[in-house]
Order: structure tokens, then sequence, then C-alpha cells
């Protein structure tokens, strides 16, 4: 086998390992006011530091809508577009914004896809539900999600080296 061609299968599997972390943690999540709060953000965040814009789509957008599709359907496309969009800009941050400053950029590009993220999921509600009231009972709960998936994305991929350790093994193999 190729050397290109490895790579290729093996940044492959690592997409499709993400989308199914993602799919499993938007399966379930923990009772709120309003619904559920779900850990998917921490795979989403994850793997958009890692992955470059399109496998972040893949994992963030098209992970968490087959997750609403199995499970709980109304908002999946949604889910589609709000973190696939926020997947695209984590990543576009990490990979292409501060070349030089990693962990600034990657900081910069789990806010900004938390902001997408929380407005997309607002908006997405209002209209899927047809009441804003439900939006901004659960805005608060959103956030959260939001910060816990920025926390944990940054903590897992710079402070557990695991950005470094991708780099050395997957891009650099």
């Amino acid at each position: 086998m190729q050397k290109s061609t490895k790579i290729t299968t093996l940044r492959l599997c690592i997409t499709a390992m993400f989308m199914a972390f993602n799919v499993i943690m938007s399966s379930f999540g923990l009772p709120v006011p309003g619904g559920h709060l779900y850990l998917n953000d921490i795979v989403i965040c994850t793997a958009s530091i890692l992955l470059d814009p399109f496998a972040a789509f893949i994992v963030g957008g098209v992970g968490s809508f087959l997750g609403d599709f199995f499970f709980y359907p109304a908002p999946m496309f949604v889910s589609l577009a709000t973190h696939g969009i926020q997947a695209i800009i984590i990543s576009i941050f990490s990979h292409y914004v501060l070349k030089n400053h990693p962990v600034l950029s990657s900081g910069i590009g789990v806010v900004v896809g938390g902001i997408v993220m929380v407005i997309g999921y607002s908006l997405g509600r209002a209209f899927v539900y047809s009441t804003p009231e439900y939006a901004i009972i659960k805005l608060p709960f959103e956030i959260l999600q939001a910060a816990i998936g920025a926390f944990f994305g940054m903590i897992i991929c710079h402070k557990f080296g695991i950005r470094k350790l991708y780099i050395r093994k997957i891009l650099k193999n």
C-alpha cells in the first residue's frame, strides 16, 4: 500500500471514529429544563481542532444529524447546519489563523464556534418548535453546552497533547 493511500485511509477512519463518538454523545443527555444538555460538543470541538474543515463538518454536522435522526429527529437539520458550521469555523481557526500560536487560534475558534452554535440552535429551536419562549428557556443550557465543549475540547487537544500526537503520528507520517 502506498504511503498516501495509507494516510488517506487512516484519516478516513479517524473521521469515522469521531463521527461515531458524536452520534453516541448526541443520543443521550443530561435532563435540564426545556430538554437535555448534550455533551457531543466535546467531540465536535476536539475533532475540529484536529481535522481539516471538511472532515470537521462530517464529524460535527453529519454526526449530529445522524444522532438526531436515530433518536430525536425534530431538530436534525438544525443540528446539521449549526454543528456543521461550528465545526468548520473551529477547524479553520485551528489550522489557518495564527499558525504559530495553536492554543490561541484553537481558543478563538472554539469561542466563535460556540457563539455560532448557541445562536444557530436558538434560532433553529424557535423555528422548529414555533415558539421563541422555548429557545429562551433553553438558552442558558446552550451556552453551558458550548462552554463545556470548548473547555474540554481544548483540554483534550492541548493539555493532554492529543494535537501534538495527531500531528506527529498522522499528519507527518
